[in-house]
């Protein structure tokens, strides 16, 4: 997979938490009991399952306990509330993906500041989503499923993990690009998008291929389209939908970890070291390529660009779609 490019200025607001970091030292008494890692989605989605990875060898290289909190409620907004509420000591962490960077410039209102009340620790994993259909649907494969699309407007429903997640606004650029026209249907992650494809209350969606290709490789799903800018190494013989039609489009969402505003630097840098240490550790990079996905791991300024990157992109096409979320 294409790694994305490193943007070279990043926000006053970023920058100004995170100078110190690069040459801090680890703290000598951090930590002394357990981290919280609160995912705001549903359990079985990327947030999770990446959260539960690096729990599990975070635990074991510092001997405390790093425990997943799952919070799903209100498109991730509660959960990721909580974290920026949280005492900034390090203690409580919040793992997200691509929409936390999206919502900057597309609600209205949120209780929190996605850049201001956070600090970037690391990307974690790229991740291509996926266009899968109920097998019902009488298409197999996207110009099939834009024709078909075209003929029934507004009849095919799609599922995200909420207003103004990536899948949400990447299912909305490739309908703009596309030319047609569906209707949303939120969730609160991906395991409740994945029933309701499966049992056909929706007909389509944008999602991870990593928890739902054993439902494609059981029948019960249909993958008719990646979204990378490559094909998939789990699917060499399904096309991008770049190449189906739609130039220039790509699906690829990331996934990471951030700690409150004044988190202290020495302990936001020692975090962002183990993580990449454990994103390079040759059974992690099997299992999360094995999972068609690429790990990553950032400095907290490198996570940081790619946020500060993010906000403008998908503000700039919130606005051209006219989509602002309450």
């Amino acid at each position: 997979m294409k790694r994305r490019p490193f943007v070279k200025s990043v926000g006053a607001v970023m920058l100004s938490s995170l100078a110190p970091i690069q040459f801090a030292k680890a703290s000598p008494t951090y930590p002394v009991r357990p981290v919280r890692m609160i995912v705001p989605l549903a359990p079985g989605g990327g947030s999770d399952a990446i959260a539960r990875l690096l729990s599990a060898h975070l635990t074991e290289k510092f001997g405390q306990s790093f425990i997943v909190e799952n919070r799903p409620a209100a498109s991730g907004i509660v959960g990721t509330d909580a974290v920026a509420k949280a005492q900034p000591d390090g203690y409580t962490l919040l793992t997200v993906f691509s929409t936390h960077a999206m919502s900057a410039e597309l609600f209205k209102k949120l209780p929190y500041d996605p850049i201001k009340d956070f600090i970037p620790v690391s990307l974690t994993i790229q991740s291509p989503l996926v266009l899968l259909i109920n097998p019902s649907l009488p298409v197999n494969n996207f110009k099939e499923f834009v024709a078909y699309a075209k003929a029934n407007p507004n009849k095919l429903n799609y599922g995200s993990s909420g207003q103004g997640s990536a899948p949400h606004l990447m299912t909305e650029q490739m309908n703009a690009m596309a030319g047609i026209k569906t209707t949303h249907v939120p969730y609160k992650g991906v395991a409740p998008i994945t029933l309701a494809l499966v049992q056909n209350e929706i007909q389509f969606a944008l999602a991870n291929i990593f928890t739902t290709l054993p439902m494609v490789k059981a029948g019960r799903l249909k993958m008719i389209a990646t979204g990378g800018v490559k094909r998939s190494l789990l699917a060499p013989d399904v096309p991008t939908i770049a190449e189906s039609g739609l130039a220039g489009y790509d699906s690829v969402v990331w996934y990471g970890v951030l700690a409150p505003a004044k988190t202290p630097p020495e302990i936001v840098d020692e975090l962002s070291r183990e993580i990449a240490i454990i994103l390079k550790k040759p059974e992690i990079v099997k299992t999360i390529t094995d999972g068609g996905n690429e790990p990553v791991g950032t400095t907290p300024q490198q996570f940081a660009a790619i946020m500060s990157e993010d906000v403008k992109k998908w503000g700039i096409l919130g606005r051209k779609l006219g989509i602002e979320l309450e």
